[in-house]
């Protein structure tokens, strides 16, 4: 069994795409996922499965979803070794220590067209960004509420993408390793 962290992008906000975090839990027990934990109501999910092919998975997941609730939410589904990579390629170490101010978007693709020029241009004086093939991570000191750059990086870097804080990250890091 491997161990498994999803995003789930766009449920739970703005009161659209409601799906309650135990019975998200119980949708992910009754396809076969075990060790179910979740933290905070935005769609942030670990567990254990079987299945092997993160794709198959994923589809099995938003299928679920869409039956039992109406709606087909964009799913992010890493691996333990994935998730890991993500947070020991930060380029902000420095920024750790502010978790609020770093995050990191889990990409559904590597970008084969980027525009970093307008990504660029778009970047106040303290803000930094790299990315590194699906994580594209982005340190805004102000937040990411005042930021152009945020706002525009998924239009920008021509993929879907759900963004993640470092806190959120970590605490969900924390809680696959207790599993994986």
């Amino acid at each position: 069994m491997k161990t498994y962290i999803a995003f789930f992008r766009g449920i739970n906000v703005g009161g659209h795409n409601i799906l309650p975090m135990k019975e998200l839990v119980a949708l992910l027990e009754k396809l076969g996922s075990h060790n179910v934990k979740t933290y905070i109501q935005s769609g942030n999910a670990v567990f254990r499965h079987e299945v092997e092919n993160t794709s198959k998975l994923s589809d099995r997941i938003r299928a679920a979803i869409k039956e039992s609730y109406g709606f087909e939410p964009q799913i992010f589904l890493l691996d333990l070794v994935e998730m890991e990579q993500a947070m020991a390629s930060n380029p902000f170490p420095e920024a750790e220590s502010e978790p609020k101010t770093l995050h990191l978007y889990f990409l559904a693709s590597i970008p084969e067209n980027p525009d970093l020029k307008a990504l660029d241009s778009l970047k106040r004086d303290d803000e930094r960004y790299s990315l590194n093939d699906k994580v594209f991570y982005l340190h805004a000191p102000h937040g990411i509420g005042r930021s152009k750059l945020a706002g525009q990086a998924e239009k920008l870097l021509g993929v879907a993408a759900t963004a993640r804080n470092w806190r959120t990250v970590y605490k969900i890091m924390a809680m696959a390793e207790q599993d994986g």
